[in-house]
């Protein structure tokens, strides 16, 4: 009896000592448990990135080409609108120039016209001028001067391109004649121009002065 109870007290150490060396490597090694399908998994779902998917890449692509052809025209369209205003600048410029051009062409036109006129004119200024200082008086001398002065006159008009009108039995004609006077004449015909009061002078095709003159009826 007392052989047996001691041999149950010397195995009885190594049993509690294996008990415990289990219990200790039950502590150490960790419970795996599998999720369940349930809520308790959704924190972790909710985590994971969700991935893009492709057709958002393509309209991002599709949206960066219409942004860089819209660039490229946008630039062809201001290049455009700057060539545009330098053109307009520079035809401004050359109005600008043709305007100040022809203003001193036209100047210079009149006063050549003015010098020509002058010129022509000066040969008879200083025939009258003679006339007048030499003719000691004598009015006989004085019409004989100026008959002469007078024959040169119709050529220095003609070369500054005047010519004369109005002659005595031309008919008359409203576009260049102004008939003040009229006379009863049978031998005359109907309109005819008596007498030439006053000449007329044309320029081209445009009258200058309209002949004054008396009329048949």
């Amino acid at each position: 009896m007392e052989e047996k109870i001691k041999a149950e007290e010397t195995e009885r150490p190594e049993d509690e000592a294996a008990a415990e060396t289990a219990e200790a490597e039950s502590a150490e090694t960790p419970v795996i448990t599998e999720p369940d399908n349930g809520e308790e998994s959704a924190p972790e779902e909710e985590k994971t990135a969700e991935p893009e998917p492709k057709g958002r890449r393509g309209e991002l692509r599709k949206l960066k080409k219409e942004l860089e052809e819209t660039k490229k025209k946008l630039e062809a369209e201001t290049k455009r609108a700057d060539e545009a205003e330098d053109r307009a600048l520079r035809l401004a410029a050359e109005y600008d120039n043709f305007r100040k051009r022809t203003q001193s062409e036209k100047s210079g036109i009149y006063a050549g016209a003015v010098s020509d006129t002058l010129s022509g004119l000066l040969p008879i200024i200083d025939n009258l001028q003679y006339a007048a200082k030499y003719s000691g008086g004598d009015a006989e001398k004085v019409a004989e001067g100026l008959t002469m002065i007078l024959s040169k006159l119709p050529e220095t008009l003609e070369k500054l391109g005047i010519r004369t009108f109005g002659e005595v039995g031309e008919t008359f004609d409203p576009a260049l004649h102004n008939a003040v006077m009229h006379v009863e004449d049978e031998t005359r015909g109907e309109g005819e121009i008596v007498e030439v009061l006053q000449q007329g002078y044309m320029y081209g095709d445009k009258v200058l002065r309209y002949a004054m003159v008396k009329t048949a009826n």
